[in-house]
């Protein structure tokens, strides 16, 4: 009996730890399963750094920038498909005048056919009351059918000149819904390149905005360090030319001679002429300083790049076209040593930004969606080349 006791208690005591046998198999295999799943999860994206978001930033809003001038593009093309229509349908309602006209006179002479047309000549010389009578009706109605026939070709010409016109403004109209939706198409892609970079600004913390801050101070002092570096080459490039205009004085016995550096404007512009548009332009454009820039507008509280320079150069008497990418086009190329005060100088390889040169390596131009029209260097950006407006 001591025996089967002993070994009751045994079994017991077996059975007891069984459970947390089991318990610790499958806590391990649990930390195991976790252990799996934690090495397949993807690792989380790291946060960008302050210099990444600012590269990102500064690249929508230049992406951006290009939307804006294909929604200028498409703007100006709309507004001009839609006076083209308008023209088209006034002159289409115009020759429907015409038209019913001409088919009023020919009905006219239609019926007067029908009524003479129901009595023989035999009958309307017997009802006539005299041979006279007779004769002069048949003379009118001679004249009448020559009439018609005019009538007839006028009706016939005002027919397929309307036709004509209804199919050209059919054609308009369509080539107009096209341009609207280009119009479209650039907004929205301005408007999402915009949210994109207001996105990525609002994650910063303050501190990361402070450094921010930081980094486009210190890029501004770079492009002002080229700006200065600029004016010092442009003054001792004058001063040069002013010697040199002595020298040749002198070396002409006192005479006048040619003055080789205050005419450096000169050329196809004429440099009198271009210097008075120019101080025409420069002070349109400081009057404008501190208004906001916004994308796609051209004045007169608030602009686009484009739409400043255009503005400015229209106070001076001449009409530039509205996008960047035709207004390059204008006027007589210059190399940035060349630069004169009034000068348009653009930016990047798709032409996407432009400002107007001010001297000393500066320009004011319309900068960036969240900026206002402002002074800056134009050593800023990348240039791309400058023009001369003629």
């Amino acid at each position: 009996m001591p025996a089967l006791a002993s070994h009751r208690k045994t079994r017991s005591r077996t059975v007891k730890t069984s459970p947390a046998v089991g318990f610790t198999t499958a806590a391990l295999a649990s930390v195991t399963l976790l252990s799996t799943q934690s090495a397949n999860a993807a690792p989380a994206e790291p946060k960008p750094s302050v210099e990444e978001v600012q590269k990102k930033v500064d690249d929508l809003y230049r992406q951006a920038g290009t939307a804006t001038q294909k929604y200028n593009k498409a703007k100006e093309a709309t507004e001009e498909k839609r006076r083209e229509v308008d023209e088209l349908l006034d002159d289409a309602a115009k020759r429907t005048d015409k038209l019913n006209e001409s088919r009023r006179e020919l009905g006219t002479y239609a019926a007067a056919q029908y009524r003479t047309g129901a009595v023989t000549p035999t009958a309307a010389l017997l009802f006539a009351d005299s041979p006279q009578a007779y004769f002069d009706q048949t003379q009118l109605m001679d004249r009448m059918t020559d009439r018609q026939r005019s009538v007839i070709d006028d009706y016939e010409t005002q027919r397929a000149a309307a036709a004509e016109q209804r199919a050209e403004a059919t054609k308009s109209l369509e080539s107009l819904t096209r341009s609207q939706q280009a119009l479209r198409t650039s907004k929205q892609d301005v408007q999402a390149k915009l949210a994109e970079a207001r996105t990525l600004l609002s994650k910063l913390t303050a501190e990361e905005k402070a450094r921010l801050a930081a980094i486009e101070r210190k890029q501004e002092e770079e492009a002002r360090r080229k700006a200065e570096a600029k004016a010092k080459e442009e003054a001792e490039a004058r001063a040069e030319a002013e010697r040199r205009r002595q020298e040749q004085e002198q070396n002409q016995g006192g005479g006048t001679g040619t003055d080789t550096g205050s005419d450096t404007g000169s050329g196809s512009t004429g440099g009198a002429t271009y210097a008075a548009k120019a101080e025409k332009v420069l002070s349109f454009a400081r009057s404008q300083i501190g208004k906001p820039y916004v994308w796609g507008a051209s004045g007169p509280s608030s602009y686009d790049c484009s739409g400043l320079t255009q503005a400015a150069w229209k106070a001076a008497g001449v009409d530039l076209p509205r996008t960047t990418w035709d207004q390059v086009k204008v006027g007589q190329r210059v190399e940035t040593k060349d630069l004169l005060p009034g000068d348009l100088v653009f930016f990047y390889d798709d032409i996407s930004h432009v400002g107007i040169y001010i001297g000393d390596g500066k320009m004011i131009h319309a900068p960036k969606p969240g900026a206002n029209v402002r002074e800056e260097s134009i050593y800023y950006m990348p240039i791309y080349g400058s023009v001369r407006p003629a």
